[in-house]
């Protein structure tokens, strides 16, 4: 049961320092940090079944596609598995010559000395070394004192550059990180940093990557980016160092911890495609790349082919993407709502007639070509979706360009069938509802068989209409006159059947462009009675098709 008083169980976090005079929240972002991907260790490790050497290596692919330079490949003095995949990446040449890859170790002699058996043949690596810092995991997980933990991180880096001379021919960088960064002192971490800095020789020339984890989320993501900041101000050779932060989403706020931080002086990023890991896992790389793309910032990694990157994760992890996660969900680029899809129409007719390719979209952040998206799935209809989605629907699946009144009329038969059914309404739906709300196919109480330009003359400013129509499966001539085509052919209707039809709008427009266009011509009619009827017309031929549509509204009686 929740306490009415949390107080009485918890209490805030305190970051133990005075940062009045922090700076972070008046800088901008201007560049893409270094991302390092961990999908392959610590996302892997929080999988209910591990991956195994295949998926890994699809992964691995998937990851070089995207353009990673830094991965975590794995724990190689885990687990056989994990021995294994360093070494087939090593061994079947899959490693690019840009690419480094990271392992990790545990500040033990004999675990690392596995570790840089796997990595034989490297010809560029990062060790990651790594033991917890914070008070509760000194006095709770290990009863070590400060001293004591700063003796075991010497200790592993110690050894870790004695195993590195045994193999000169790799190009070594070395990686330190204070577990549980974001519980410890902060003092005691910049102490415990500037000791395995010592040992692994940090210089300008050959920094040592210093990596902050928020292994818990414990604070808002402000206080992540003073502990970050103040970490920078105190650490004395911070040119020697690259600041990495590994934030996790214990809070669900790991993307703007890490933004923030980004801001507060870190320089890499260590996160998973998706933000897969333990909990409520890691920090989400996709999306903060994609953030930076929407500014402006060229993120270094490429995701033209989202849907491929999707795919390639649910199958290697066996978990599903979520249908609104952050520019992957397939929904997230779909409106259902009417105003949001009358915005979302408006928005790409006026980015048509723009001529500086700048993306100003209505509920669309970035435009989903550039993550090779179609526009198809941006508007879709449902009982909560109006006429403004319609008309793009039937715009992008069959060219229509319906005139806002007849989107009024056609939206009304569609939220008909929407209500009944409780379900989405998909294009090939929408365009049988058309087809049948209009008199498009099937049986026709009105029916056009033909007409000859010869019966079209002009008499005294007037003009004749000459036909042969199907009336109730009965063929039938019918004549009339007007000051045009439109006006002629709806009198022949008028005198012949006495339906009082009064054309009061009319729209034309090609279907496509190119020889083979067709032509659609809409008509909007008003009864004796005053009712509105609407009718539609597509024909190769524009005349023939603004005579079907005019039948089309007498067969909408």
């Amino acid at each position: 049961m929740m306490l009415k008083n949390p107080a009485d169980k918890y209490r805030p976090f305190d970051l133990g320092v005075d940062m009045s005079d922090r700076t972070w929240p008046s800088k901008s972002i201007t560049a893409a940090p270094r991302w390092l991907s961990t999908d392959l260790r610590d996302g892997n490790q929080a999988l209910a079944d591990p991956m195994d050497v295949e998926k890994k290596m699809r992964f691995w692919n998937k990851l070089m596609e995207v353009g990673l330079k830094e991965v975590e490949v794995g724990f190689p003095s885990a687990s056989q598995i994990e021995f294994d995949f360093v070494r087939k990446l090593i061994e079947g040449s899959h490693i690019p010559d840009d690419v480094a890859v990271q392992v990790l170790v545990q500040s033990r002699e004999d675990l690392i000395a596995r570790t840089f058996e796997s990595l034989k043949g490297a010809k560029q690596a990062i060790v990651h070394l790594y033991n917890a810092t914070s008070p509760l995991f000194r006095r709770v997980v290990f009863g070590l004192e400060k001293a004591d933990v700063i003796a075991l991180a010497v200790k592993g880096a110690t050894a870790i550059m004695a195993e590195a001379a045994k193999q000169p021919d790799t190009k070594w960088m070395f990686e330190y990180s204070p577990e549980t960064f974001s519980a410890t002192e902060l003092d005691f971490a910049v102490e415990v940093c500037e000791r395995v800095m010592d040992v692994f020789g940090a210089t300008q020339e050959n920094p040592v990557i210093l990596n902050l984890p928020a292994t818990v989320e414990v604070s808002m993501p402000n206080l992540y980016a003073d502990q970050i900041e103040y970490f920078c101000r105190k650490l004395s050779r911070r040119d020697s160092a690259i600041i990495s932060i590994h934030p996790h989403n214990d809070r669900g706020t790991g993307i703007a911890a890490a933004e923030l931080s980004l801001l507060a002086g870190a320089d890499r990023i260590e996160g998973c495609l998706f933000g897969n890991g333990e909990r409520t896992g890691n920090v989400d790389l996709v999306t903060l790349a994609l953030n930076l793309y929407t500014q402006g910032i060229t993120p270094n990694l490429d995701f033209s082919d989202i849907r491929s990157v999707v795919r390639t994760v649910e199958y290697c992890n066996a978990l599903p993407v979520h249908p609104r996660h952050p520019y992957a969900g397939e929904l997230v680029f779909t409106a259902f709502s009417g105003s949001h899809q009358d915005a979302i129409r408006k928005g790409f007719a006026a980015h048509e007639q723009r001529n500086d390719g700048i993306w100003e979209m209505p509920y669309l952040p970035i435009d989903p070509a550039d993550l090779g998206e179609s526009y198809e799935a941006v508007i879709r209809v449902n009982s909560q979706s109006g006429k403004g989605g319609i008309a793009w629907i039937l715009e992008q699946d069959k060219g229509l360009k319906l005139p806002r009144r007849f989107q009024v009329d056609f939206s009304r038969k569609i939220q008909e069938i929407a209500d009944a059914t409780g379900k989405e309404m998909h294009a090939e739906d929408i365009w049988h509802a058309f087809e049948g709300a209009y008199h498009l196919n099937g049986e026709q109480k009105y029916e056009l068989l033909e007409y000859a330009d010869s019966g079209i003359l002009r008499t005294g400013g007037e003009r004749l209409f000459a036909g042969r129509i199907r009336h109730d499966g009965v063929e039938v001539p019918v004549n009339g006159r007007g000051n045009g085509l439109i006006s002629s052919a709806v009198n022949a209707l008028n005198d012949s059947y006495g339906l009082g039809l009064e054309v009061v709008d009319f729209h034309e427009h090609a279907l496509y462009k190119g020889t083979d266009a067709k032509a659609v011509a809409y008509v909007e009619c008003k009864t004796p009675d005053d009712r509105k009827v609407f009718g539609v017309g597509i024909d190769s031929d524009t005349a023939t098709a603004s005579v079907k549509a005019i039948l089309s509204a007498a067969n909408a009686l």
